[in-house]
């Protein structure tokens, strides 16, 4: 019998290549504004039109402002390439979500919110945290811009077949472990190397009773262990999240559509390439040392010493470290924090604000705290007015910023100053990722609400 990933995979091959390579139907091909304008060009050149213009969708994120996007971009870069996004989506006639929109967002929060990622898709986009749509059980990942010019071109891509591999959590989470410490757990224990060449279907009672926002989030950081993506398969959780969204289907495309869905899973028989199995109790709320999301520990854990480094990493593991101002051995729990950043396309939903809310409310941020938080979409942003979330984060201290990719990474305004530390819920903390000389330590949105409260790590379950 074959995996989930089998099934979606051999029903989009439109043609096998040597080499164990295919030629990859594209039912969704997302688009924003950084990887893309070198393709849209290389169209133009050669008088080449987009194929299926309905099966592409853009979205302005990475380079936005989050305060005052009524006025114009500040920063000539970053304006021009949101420019050339709108010039390039117009030009060849494809769906835009363009500033002031009230669908804009970040890539990964509006497709699903909207009803574009579907169970049983492929899925691309010029980015690597593509990977975020696999939650709905569809296959996922990020592309070059020489790939998106392919897919424009012919809505096909070629691609060689990655092996198949099942991470499976059983058991139940502790109060306060949140899917990103589930994420952050298994890519410290798997290494940003241990998935390379695999795509991964994540199985077992924590996945199962995960909200599709926690999905999102372990599916999104898969690309961190060395994945070509990640994937869930579909259930009820998935298409209650799904139904009556703008582009979903509707009455008998609706139940034939959810037909086919149900059928999107794994035999009990399937054969992976390689299983791996994670025991739920041993996960607690995490936090990273490094600068990659695989050098992490739990709250009140110590920073390895530096013989329990496997002699290959050690040279990197010190350069690390000096970088972060941390020695072999230490503990971080305490630690004092200036930055906090709640948001991203790893925890910018409904969900995250509630969670970093359900912590701050009643109490007062740490002056010493900037923070930034920042929805994925002007849908989570509207969302948390509805439900009050946006009185009780003022009431403590907080500000609501306008949707974007924000202080993720320093293509924007929101940056972290030189030596400064960030408690960050975003997906990466390599170096100079949050800017120049920023220190990034990655964690889950209970954990970055208890930093900004106290102004240091501090377990929230000590709130």
């Amino acid at each position: 019998m074959n995996t989930l990933f089998d099934k979606i995979w051999d029903a989009h091959v439109v043609k096998t290549l040597p080499g164990d390579t295919s030629l990859l139907y594209i039912d969704r091909h997302y688009c924003h504004e950084v990887t893309s304008p070198q393709a849209f060009n290389d169209m133009r050149e050669r008088g080449i039109k987009v194929f299926r213009p309905q099966k592409t969708f853009c979205s302005p994120d990475h380079n936005i402002p989050t305060l005052h996007q009524e006025l114009p971009i500040a920063d000539s870069v970053s304006r021009n390439q949101v420019d050339a996004l709108t010039k390039n989506a117009t030009d060849f006639g494809l769906t835009l979500f363009g500033l002031g929109n009230p669908q804009n967002g970040i890539i990964h929060v509006i497709g699903p919110e909207n009803g574009l990622t579907l169970p049983g898709y492929t899925i691309v986009c010029g980015d690597s945290h593509t990977s975020t749509h696999g939650a709905f059980g569809a296959i996922a990942f990020g592309i070059g811009t020489s790939e998106v010019e392919m897919v424009l071109a012919s809505q096909c891509i070629i691609q060689p077949k990655p092996k198949s591999m099942r991470i499976t959590i059983n058991g139940k989470l502790k109060p306060y472990v949140t899917a990103k410490d589930v994420a952050l757990y298994i890519i410290s224990k798997m290494t940003t190397g241990g998935a390379t060449g695999y795509f991964v279907e994540y199985a077992g009672d924590v996945i199962r009773n995960m909200s599709m926002e926690g999905r999102m989030t372990v599916c999104n950081l898969s690309i961190e262990m060395g994945a070509r993506g990640g994937m869930i398969a579909p259930d009820e959780v998935t298409f209650d999240y799904i139904k009556g969204r703008e582009y979903a289907p509707k009455g008998e495309n609706w139940d034939k559509a959810l037909s086919y869905w149900t059928k999107l899973k794994s035999g009990d028989d399937a054969i992976f390439d390689k299983e791996i199995v994670f025991d739920a109790a041993d996960i607690n709320p995490r936090i990273t040392y490094g600068t990659n999301p695989g050098m992490g520990v739990e709250i009140g854990g110590k920073i390895p010493a530096i013989d329990q480094i496997e002699e290959s990493g050690r040279i990197s593991f010190s350069k690390s470290l000096e970088y972060m101002g941390f020695t072999p051995g230490q503990s971080l729990e305490g630690f004092p924090i200036d930055y906090v950043f709640l948001g991203s396309c790893t925890n910018g939903r409904i969900e995250d604000f509630r969670a970093f809310a359900s912590i701050v409310k009643g109490k007062k941020k740490a002056q010493s705290v900037t923070a930034w938080l920042v929805p994925g979409s002007w849908k989570v942003f509207k969302q948390i007015k509805e439900e009050g979330l946006d009185k009780v984060l003022n009431d403590a201290g907080f500000e609501i910023r306008q949707p974007g990719c924000s202080a993720c990474l320093a293509m924007n305004d929101d940056k972290v100053p030189a030596g400064k530390y960030a408690v960050s819920t975003s997906n990466r903390n390599f170096e100079g990722r949050q800017g120049p000389g920023a220190r990034t330590i990655l964690a889950g949105p209970l954990v970055a609400a208890a930093a900004a409260i106290t102004g240091k790590i501090t377990n929230p379950s000590l709130l």
